[in-house]
């Protein structure tokens, strides 16, 4: 059995691991009585964590929210995968968030064992992130939304359009997505009854939130991110596209991000590429970045836009000199008898 300090740090862990646990379960996990689980939840209590309990037959535990943050406690797998996420993230989301990061990461580098943080400084020096550019998202902004699709409430908050103009909503929201660069809210908006994505740095949060709501099926048949990467495109892209590629998918569709379109299979050695953009010139970007033969077929301007960029890609590649003539070689003398 583990000594009480011991067993009470093992508890704690637990308890963070996920929501709820049964006294029979932290029993079985700790090797002791009920009686001593009930001791020790008491022993938590008294020095300041706030455990709740759930009435009933079996009754249960919850680690609550208390003023104060308790200790986290991570195993060696989890302390490395947050401070090499933080310092991949930093930098990328947010001055605010930036900010923030940088204390949390160096709280942890003054914790982190020793056997850590070789682990960490071989994987900063062999990682090379790149950063996306994009808006500054508030903090507090965040941890709202974030709160709000955790527990279920409904929000209502400021919106402002690509234009300009603002409009109120009122949203049942359910995800948080990050994409090149830029924060959006993946949520079910109640006035237009219809799944909708918005830009976390136009929102202004208007409290109080609430009442709470039963989740629905999430759009996409779950793929929230390539439901934003849909929105994005329709919201920005006047132009659409249609190409015969005369590549096998598994060939080109890594050659594109998923954001600027997708594939679709004809046959082993042929697919479709779709793609929509704001102008004709970015849709000819897009095509070039599928390094193989392909067929425009839709729409006649893409066509018209290529087939001029040809004749300019024609005029600009020097045309190589004509060889210089050479003199025939002299016929090899017959050999004299």
């Amino acid at each position: 059995m583990l000594e009480t300090s011991a067993r009470l740090l093992r508890m704690l862990s637990l308890m963070q691991t996920r929501p709820d646990w049964t006294g029979p379960e932290l029993a079985e996990r700790l090797g002791v009585s009920g009686r001593t689980v009930r001791y020790d939840i008491e022993r938590l209590r008294s020095l300041g964590y706030p455990v709740d309990a759930r009435r009933g037959v079996v009754g249960g535990y919850r680690l609550g929210a208390g003023k104060a943050l308790p200790p986290l406690l991570l195993d060696d797998e989890e302390a490395v995968s947050v401070v090499v996420g933080l310092r991949i993230a930093a930098g990328s989301v947010g001055d605010g968030m930036d900010e923030a990061m940088v204390r949390a990461l160096g709280k942890l580098d003054q914790v982190l064992p020793s056997r850590l943080h070789r682990r960490v400084k071989a994987l900063q020096k062999y990682t090379v992130p790149v950063r996306a550019a994009g808006p500054a998202v508030d903090m507090d902004v965040m941890t709202v939304l974030a709160g709000a699709c955790r527990d279920h409430e409904q929000l209502r908050f400021r919106y402002s359009s690509h234009d300009g103009k603002e409009s109120s909503r009122r949203v049942e929201p359910y995800r948080l997505v990050h994409r090149m660069g830029r924060w959006y809210l993946v949520a079910w908006d109640l006035e237009r009854a219809d799944w909708r994505t918005f830009r976390l740095d136009r929102i202004t949060p208007r409290p109080p939130h609430g009442p709470r709501f039963t989740p629905r099926e999430l759009p996409a048949d779950g793929d929230v991110a390539a439901f934003v990467n849909q929105g994005v495109q329709n919201a920005r892209g006047q132009f659409q596209a249609r190409v015969l590629v005369r590549a096998p998918i598994g060939t080109v569709a890594d050659r594109v991000p998923p954001a600027f379109g997708s594939f679709a299979v004809i046959d082993d050695e042929t697919c479709v590429f779709e793609t929509t953009a704001p102008s004709i010139e970015s849709l000819a970007v897009y095509i070039s970045l599928l390094d193989a033969d392909f067929e425009i077929q839709d729409p006649p301007e893409l066509v018209e836009y290529v087939q001029t960029l040809a004749r300019r890609y024609t005029a600009a590649t020097p045309t190589p000199p004509p060889e210089p003539d050479r003199e025939p070689e002299p016929a090899e003398e017959a050999s004299r008898g």
